[in-house]
């Protein structure tokens, strides 16, 4: 490597860390070579007005072809924002809205904001957003660029997600002032030994779990802890990769086909807790501003319950704000270990905690002190702009100043539902896992839980029928329950729809059902009535580890001819609830404003 061809790997857009791997040497040792060569992009201007009007956000992307710089010093205090780069399904447009927010508040305050975003579908990359915005990737190497060209004063690198939280660690490491919680907290909530060890000095308990490197490490654990097992890689958003195993077979096709295991990126092996209610909280806190742990101030933003089982992952699941089945015993458990985490982790800004809630026990699951996918849901249900206030205590004021110390409990139901994309892809199968899925979600809102269970469906694309025929089929394990789900809908006048298993569970119990053949039977079966439109909605719960290709057919029928369908009885249940709400009293609209 020579200073020529440098210049010239350079302006045909190698990176740092591309140079470092072709020729041997490592990113920082390529970085320092190119500075004392004098080597550095200039920036070019981009109006993005198009000349229709004036442009008051400055918009510019890097280069290293000859040329003028065309960024304007100023004096201004600066923060840069990292949004999250390209959005995908895990990592979306909630991290975005806390962005934006934050850029809101800290302009409010007087500081000059920079957007750092390579996404041009995102309000962040709006031209009116930030004081200065820079249309760059997310890279150790770009981010220091603009941070040096800048002189900022400080990075909030907790709003965009997973993307800009992996470089906070590195970005401190040369010389970055990571403002917020610090680089060194959020590492102890994402290395599962030190999150571990968190954990059992505070004596909070976490399902049991172990680490493996290689498959031989994997199956040891999982002779030490009992199927099924919850598996995930290390450092992921969205549940990328997350898996229930059930036996030895399917635990080894993960370990060498699903994830490349190492000593850096161990899988994580959980005891996957099967009939638990699992729980999200969202909290802002102060705490690392202060010097002694034992000052500032925690708030707990809301504490949602998921509809769902746990296991589904949070970003797909339904939820409730207030929780509608938590004893108050287990609520205080809830806040107790949430102001206990964000004491130890000394948390500035949000923190968001999901639990898991098994008889009297509360587990917790996992911690990240960042925003959250939840956070602008909270923030609506509750009036309370989070992002907003986290930034402005990022910046250094505290909650106290803010005037917001108080927990916010609303006197109303919020309900959060998400929005798939499986008609979109033909023969998909719809279950929901641990893995994300969603592409995006919707809220309804009533001083009745079953009315804004309802509104959420209506949201999501799926209203629920006030009367027809009900098409029930669960799986083994599902059975002894069923009963309950069929008198619910019985009582509602809908008339019971099943194949020979359901039924014979559904009639012991006393009900009167329309037996149907299965699939392999003969007709007419469960997907012939769907397309007639003969059925208005569909419970069916998946069969075991492998779904039944029985399952999979008339859940693929019941997205294309916009049946709707729950795939756990906890949301059967909750679909009758909404139901009864809507023909007792219908439904009306308000205003978010008038709510609050």
């Amino acid at each position: 490597m020579n200073a020529e061809l440098l210049t010239k790997a350079k302006s045909l857009g190698f990176s740092d860390r591309q140079i470092g791997h072709l020729t041997g040497q490592t990113e920082d040792a390529v970085r320092a070579e190119r500075k004392k060569l004098g080597l550095v992009p200039s920036y070019r201007l981009v109006d993005t007005c198009a000349a229709e009007f004036e442009a008051y956000t400055p918009y510019y992307y890097s280069t290293y072809d000859r040329g003028d710089d065309e960024v304007k010093p100023s004096d201004r205090k600066k923060v840069m924002i990292l949004g999250g780069g390209p959005n995908r399904i895990g990592q979306g447009i909630e991290f975005d809205y806390c962005c934006v927010h934050a850029s809101f508040a800290l302009k409010a305050d007087g500081f000059e904001t920079l957007m750092v975003n390579s996404n041009p579908e995102t309000v962040s990359t709006d031209y009116d957003t930030s004081d200065r915005l820079y249309f760059e990737p997310l890279t150790l190497e770009d981010v220091l660029h603009i941070y040096e060209r800048e002189k900022c004063w400080g990075v909030i690198a907790q709003f965009g997600g997973q993307t800009p939280l992996n470089l906070a660690l590195s970005l401190q490491k040369n010389g970055v002032n990571i403002i917020g919680t610090s680089p060194q907290s959020i590492e102890i909530a994402e290395d599962r030994k030190l999150f571990s060890a968190m954990l059992h000095k505070l004596k909070i308990p976490q399902p049991p779990n172990g680490l493996a490197t290689c498959e031989a490490e994997a199956l040891a654990v999982a002779a030490k802890l009992s199927y099924p097992l919850l598996v995930r890689p290390s450092f992921v958003l969205g549940g990328r990769a997350m898996q229930i195993v059930y036996d030895d077979a399917e635990l080894q096709h993960y370990m060498r086909f699903a994830v490349e295991a190492s000593p850096e990126r161990p899988v994580l092996v959980d005891q996957y807790l099967e009939d638990a209610t699992e729980v999200d909280v969202d909290c802002i806190a102060d705490i690392g501003n202060f010097y002694y742990p034992n000052q500032g101030t925690i708030v707990i933003g809301g504490i949602l319950e998921h509809i769902e089982f746990a296991g589904v992952h949070s970003g797909d699941a339904a939820m409730v704000l207030p929780p509608h089945t938590l004893s108050e015993r287990i609520i205080n458990t809830i806040r107790e270990y949430t102001h206990a985490m964000a004491r130890e982790l000394r948390v500035v800004g949000l923190m968001n905690v999901q639990y898991a809630v098994k008889g009297e026990t509360v587990y917790v699951l996992e911690v990240n002190p960042r925003a959250s996918r939840t956070v602008p849901f909270v923030s609506k249900a509750i009036g309370v702009p989070l992002a907003k206030l986290a930034a402005r205590v990022m910046a250094g004021k505290t909650l106290k100043q803010l005037k917001f110390t108080k927990e916010v409990w609303p006197q109303y139901w919020a309900v959060k539902e998400s929005v798939f994309p499986f008609n979109r892809f033909q023969g998909q199968d719809i279950i929901l896992s641990p893995e994300m899925r969603s592409t995006g979600e919707v809220m309804g809102l009533d001083d009745d839980l079953g009315v804004a269970y309802a509104k959420s469906q209506m949201a999501a694309g799926g209203p629920l029928p006030e009367s027809g025929r009900v098409f029930i089929s669960v799986s083994d394990s599902h059975k002894g329950e069923v009963a309950e789900v069929g008198r619910a809908f019985a009582a509602l006048g809908f008339e019971l729809v099943a194949t020979s298993g359901t039924a014979d569970m559904l009639e012991k119990a006393g009900l009167k059902v329309r037996r149907i053949f299965k699939l392999a039977e003969g007709r007419p079966n469960a997907v012939d009535l769907l397309k007639n439109r003969e059925i208005q909605i569909v419970i069916n719960t998946p069969s075991g580890a492998t779904p039944h290709a029985d399952g999979v057919k008339i859940r693929t029928t019941a997205v294309y001819t916009g049946t709707p369908i729950m795939t756990t009885l906890s949301g059967a249940k909750a679909a009758a609830l909404g139901i009864a709400a809507l023909r007792r009293s219908g439904y009306g609209v308000k205003t978010l404003q008038e709510y609050h």
